[in-house]
């Protein structure tokens, strides 16, 4: 059996985490200004930076669960990310997270392993490509998030051919 379906996830997570367009997660982020990332928005409850730290707290998560110890929770994860919240430092623990589930699954023998049944971080049992099916939702959800927060913030939530 070939390697086409796993190049083929392969692609569409990098494309959700930092492709071109205005879906990717990357992409969204950069659109962000540095008071962005610790303001709430009108009504709201989540900050830029809170919403980044757990796109990134789940990508080490799962890979944790579905390929290696199994150990990690989100009390742990969030232990682990005591650092300043500058977007430059958040972004590069994402990017490792991004990495890491991405080195899994690039090392993924054959297509077949996508179908292998690995455990999720609340403890079920799902298909391999379920597991990496749900992290580029993932990654594509959160993106619209934080668009939608810079759109509030900076006074800018409305259609361009509103103008």
């Amino acid at each position: 059996m070939g390697r086409e379906s796993i190049e083929q996830y392969l692609y569409w997570m990098d494309e959700a985490f930092d492709g071109p367009d205005e879906h990717s997660l990357l992409n969204n982020l950069s659109s962000l200004h540095d008071r962005d990332w610790d303001s709430r928005p009108p009504g709201g409850q989540r900050k830029a930076w809170q919403i980044v730290n757990h796109i990134g707290a789940a990508k080490f998560l799962y890979a944790d669960h579905a390929f290696a110890q199994g150990e990690l929770t989100w009390e742990t994860v969030d232990a682990a990310t005591d650092f300043d919240r500058s977007p430059a430092a958040i972004i590069g623990w994402l990017r490792r997270g991004h990495d890491l589930l991405r080195s899994y699954i690039a090392a993924l023998e054959d297509d077949s392993e996508l179908l292998a049944e690995r455990r999720a971080n609340w403890g079920e049992m799902k298909e391999t490509r379920w597991l990496v099916r749900v992290m580029i939702e993932h990654d594509l959800y959160h993106g619209g998030e934080i668009n939608h927060l810079r759109s509030v913030l900076q006074g800018t939530d409305r259609w361009a051919h509103e103008g």
